[in-house]
């Protein structure tokens, strides 16, 4: 996913159907600098990590 895309999906406030490593993802926050997105599973949302954007994908 490029980054500026994962940065809109996160300010936008709204759930959009993004997955890593083939789970449904939440994206929190972008750090632009870094290209690293903080996101939390959907189904466990207790366990958020950093993650390169790069390796988001959108459904």
């Amino acid at each position: 996913m490029e980054r500026l895309r994962a940065k809109r999906i996160a300010e936008a406030g709204e759930i959009v159907p993004v997955t890593y490593e083939g789970k449904a993802v939440i994206i929190q926050h972008v750090d632009e600098e870094q290209e690293m997105a903080r996101i939390f599973f959907a189904d466990e949302p207790e366990r958020e990590q950093d993650v390169p954007v790069r390796l988001l994908k959108e459904r």
